[in-house]
């Protein structure tokens, strides 16, 4: 990628945790996430061993968890890394940071808030209870994560000030309560789309399609990354109330793939499912694939 960090991000995390200042914890996590590639989350078991191993809440560990998740950034434009860590219904906890691309639109960018809740959808977490940031939400991420099916209940963690209703940070809110949507982000659905193929790579954008929360265009559209090892990541569509912070499939997809310590120079192959009944991602999709690299999209336009 283009003005990509140059640094793995193995040395991104080990750099990090030399900030903590509890080493033997520094330590256990770098073992922890050597262990799982650089996966970019903490599953339930080991978020409870942490936090009886060093006597720590959960909301404690995350907030500590804040400088190794802000190492998956790529602040190509800002030169600002934030991150965040989102706290799972399941008691797992999920990492983000901003994503950033130059020389292409900036409407293409990935804010931290986003990129850790769109990452622990994509992991199968159906409900978040907790969001834990570096740095105040901008009005941006709030109106994101009023589309939330946990938006009512939501605590916001920032290093000077905890346990934060959401809407103590968006008063007066425009959600989807205003256009009687009853279907949130997070919820489990199936937009009942169909294409017939043996091909994987199609299959996962399509089956991204199909969970896409679009509840205001019924534009669904997913999106499969394949890369040259043959791992598939892929990324549905996350429409917001408010449209401009919606997010779309190819980001959500790119996300996946860096928080889970993989790299964009090798992706091999990218698909897109779209039924674009209003909206079409599809030329945005490929000005950010081409400045990502030579990688062409596919793109397959259901009726």
């Amino acid at each position: 990628m283009k003005n990509h960090l140059q640094q793995h991000i193995s040395d991104r995390i080990q750099q990090s945790l030399g900030l903590l200042e509890n080493q033997q914890l520094a330590q256990d996590l770098w073992h922890i996430l050597a262990e799982q590639h650089f996966q970019g989350f903490l599953p339930q078991f080991v978020v409870n061993h942490l936090c009886e191993k060093y006597q720590l809440s959960a909301k404690n560990l995350a907030l500590l968890l804040l400088p190794i998740s802000a190492s998956y950034a790529n602040p190509t434009i800002s030169h600002f890394s934030v991150g965040a860590v989102v706290t799972g219904e399941s008691g797992s906890l999920y990492f983000g940071a901003n994503q950033e691309f130059c020389a292409t639109n900036i409407q293409q960018t990935i804010h931290a808030e986003q990129s850790a809740i769109s990452h622990a959808w994509m992991r199968g977490e159906r409900k978040l209870t907790d969001v834990t940031v570096n740095y105040t939400p901008c009005g941006h991420c709030r109106q994101f994560m009023n589309e939330l099916n946990s938006a009512e209940t939501l605590h916001i963690h920032l290093p000077h000030s905890q346990n934060n209703l959401l809407h103590k940070y968006l008063p007066d809110s425009f959600g989807p309560k205003d256009l009687d949507i009853t279907c949130r982000l997070f919820d489990e659905r199936h937009n009942g789309l169909n294409y017939r193929t043996e091909d994987s790579v199609i299959l996962a954008a399509l089956n991204a399609a199909n969970q896409a929360h679009a509840p205001y265009s019924q534009s669904y559209s997913g999106v499969a990354i394949q890369l040259q090892d043959q791992q598939i990541f892929s990324g549905r569509y996350a429409e917001n109330a408010a449209f401009n912070p919606t997010l779309p499939a190819l980001q959500v997809a790119l996300n996946y793939l860096l928080l889970s310590g993989n790299e964009v120079e090798n992706i091999q192959r990218v698909v897109m499912v779209e039924q674009p009944l209003t909206l079409s991602y599809q030329k945005m999709a490929e000005e950010l694939l081409a400045y990502l690299g030579e990688v062409k999209l596919e793109y397959i336009l259901l009726p």
